[in-house]
Order: C-alpha cells, then sequence, then structure tokens
C-alpha cells in the first residue's frame, strides 16, 4: 500500500499567501516563499501553489515565487494559476515546479491535457477540479446529487459534469486530479466524503482531497471513507492549528500508512 500524502496549499494572491472561504472572504497568510520553507521544514510530502486570481485577472504565472521557492524547498512542488498554454507549462517546469495544476485552460482547452501529458509526462500533469454540489439536472433521478465544475477560481460554472470530466482527463493522460469541495472550502467541517469517494472509485488516478479540512478525524477520514490518496489542507496549517507533524502522528496511530 502506497503511504498517504499531506498536502498543504498555498493559494496566492497578489504575491500574499491568502485563505478564505467557499472561494470568497480572504484573509492574508503570510509570503508564500517563508511559507513554503516552513513546510519543508516540517516535512510536509508536497506542496501546491495555486495562484488563484491568475486565470480570472488574465495574468502571467508566478515565475519569480515559484523559481525562489525551488531554490530552497526540497519536497515535490505543484503549481497552477494562469497556465494557457505548453510554452507556461514548460517556463513553469524550468522554474523548479515538479508538477502543473491545470482547471481553467483544460476545459477552454480540451486538447491541451493530451499534449502537455504527451509533452512532458503523466507524471506532472494535475487536474484541479473545482466542483460544486447541484440538484435537479441529473437523470434519471432529477433529486439525485450530480457536482458541476467550475472555472476562473470559482466564479464561472460551466456546466460540465464533474465526474464525468474526471474520467475524461484521465483518457487524456492526467497524471493526478486535484479535486476541491467549493461548498466545503474554507469552512473547516470536513471534506465533501461523498464526492472524494465517488472520484475514487470512478478513476484509477490519484486523488488530493481537497476544501473542508478543519480536524484531524476529517484528515483522517478523506483516506478511509473518502479513500484518496493524498488530503490538501490549508487553513489548519497557516494558522497553526495543526501542525504537518501531529497530523502524521494521529494517522499513524489510526493504522494509515504515512511518511515520518
Amino acid at each position: 500500500m502506497l503511504t498517504k500524502r499531506i498536502i498543504p496549499c498555498l493559494d496566492v494572491k497578489d504575491g500574499r499567501v491568502v485563505k478564505g472561504v467557499k472561494f470568497l472572504n480572504l484573509r492574508d497568510a503570510g509570503d508564500p516563499v517563508e511559507a513554503a520553507q516552513f513546510y519543508d521544514r516540517e516535512k510536509a510530502d508536497e506542496i501546491v501553489f495555486l495562484d488563484i486570481t491568475a486565470s480570472f485577472e488574465k495574468r502571467n504565472i508566478m515565475l519569480d515565487v515559484v523559481r525562489k521557492t525551488a531554490e530552497t524547498v526540497f519536497m515535490p512542488l505543484t503549481v497552477g494559476g494562469g497556465i494557457r498554454n505548453l510554452e507556461d507549462i514548460r517556463q513553469l517546469l524550468k522554474a523548479g515546479a515538479d508538477k502543473v495544476s491545470i482547471n481553467t485552460a483544460a476545459v477552454e482547452d480540451v486538447e491541451l491535457v493530451k499534449k502537455a501529458s504527451e509533452k512532458f509526462g503523466s507524471q506532472c500533469i494535475v487536474i484541479a477540479i473545482d466542483a460544486k454540489r447541484s440538484r435537479g439536472r441529473s437523470r434519471p433521478s432529477p433529486t439525485a446529487v450530480r457536482w458541476e465544475v467550475y472555472v476562473h477560481g470559482g466564479r464561472a460554472p460551466t456546466g460540465i459534469d464533474a465526474i464525468k470530466w474526471g474520467k475524461d482527463v484521465q483518457k487524456m493522460g492526467a497524471g493526478e486530479i486535484l479535486l476541491t469541495s467549493m461548498d466545503m472550502d474554507g469552512t473547516k467541517n470536513g471534506y465533501d466524503i461523498e464526492l472524494t469517494r465517488k472520484f475514487s472509485e470512478s478513476l484509477n488516478i490519484p486523488i488530493i482531497a481537497s476544501g473542508g479540512a478543519g480536524n484531524l478525524e476529517h484528515i483522517y477520514e478523506a483516506f478511509t471513507k473518502g479513500k484518496a490518496d493524498a488530503a490538501l489542507a490549508a487553513s489548519i496549517f497557516h494558522y497553526k492549528e495543526y501542525s504537518i507533524k501531529e497530523v502524521k502522528k494521529y494517522l499513524k496511530g489510526k493504522g494509515v500508512k504515512v511518511r515520518i
């Protein structure tokens, strides 16, 4: 059995780490490079940088932040936000990213996923899916829960069914899914276990659970009930409510295989 990964997420806006609730009401949470260095010392398994307004504001990718981080941080680094094409991906990898996370551009140009995985390898292509619950449009039952894909930092609904989209990008060569529940994001009420489990059972590539971590039990449930391969969290780490070490010690005591 592969070890489960604990991944701090740094949402970056205007060069600062921020955290909000359901993608709104953002609060400052520090300098991204310093935060990454801290999590490296804490022995996080990976770190994710997401420039959360780059696509919406049509800005360029944050190469300087990536470069400065890669020079001093030695855990795997995933970077997303503002990626539009193969050249953006190349530039990020050249700057020191180990993986890139693509959301809006993948929806707008479905061939990008296939081209990127063929050119750079599936192992470094992560598809970020921001999913929100909706009712009344599912068949055969009008009351069945479905999840809709949102883009542009959670601002724009697409009408695309999230699980179908996950299957599509897997076929196109995506190596991993970063799955964020917009309903649970920042609430600290726990991950959307139903969403996470459906993805984990429907796809063969690793699923990173994201959105809603508030305590140790939530992370444990993401792995056991949600069947996730990795758990991503932000607020509980940024504001020092829990340390990476505490999380891993708790999980190990519960029988979850983690890297200490």
